[in-house]
Order: C-alpha cells, then structure tokens, then sequence
C-alpha cells in the first residue's frame, strides 16, 4: 500500500494513494498523512499474511506502521511526552 504527498511549485499540491489489493488502505494512509500535516513524503507499507485474519483491526496496524516511520524520519514530532504530561 503506498501514499504520497508532494507540494508543487505556487500553492500546488500533488498526493495520491494504491490500495494495491489491501481495500480501502491506501487512502487510510493519505488520510493519516494529511492529519498529520505530512508533506514531501511517501509512504509505503508491506503486509505479509501469515494465515492469521486481522480485520478491521488491520488498519490500526497498518498505520501505526506508517506513523512511526513518519516520526523515526523526523517528519512529524513524537507526542508522547505530551501525552504522559497531561495525566
């Protein structure tokens, strides 16, 4: 499954995604990227079936996948200590 973002030149912005069989999860990733203000990146996730049938579970895998590459790149900034402040 792959999405991108990319800004153009002037205020012109490309972003697209592929499913690539996985239903509906392509756009789940642009969908993550575009909440998360991602720019200039492309992401892809590879999802090996080992027998084991996810559900609807498997988008929360795949883009807990997806957003930790985005944080180990330095696109976007770890919220955790934000998180364990405010309990």
């Amino acid at each position: 499954m792959t999405a991108w973002r990319i800004r153009g030149p002037g205020n012109a912005s490309f972003q697209d995604c592929d499913d690539d069989g996985e239903a509906a999860a392509g756009g789940r990733l642009l969908h993550l990227m575009q909440l998360m203000d991602v720019w200039d990146a492309m992401v892809v996730v590879s999802r090996w079936y080992g027998g084991v049938k996810l559900g609807p579970r498997r988008f929360a895998v795949i883009n807990a996948a997806a957003r930790d590459g985005f944080v180990r790149a330095g696109l976007v900034e770890e919220k955790e200590k934000e998180k364990k402040k405010g309990k």
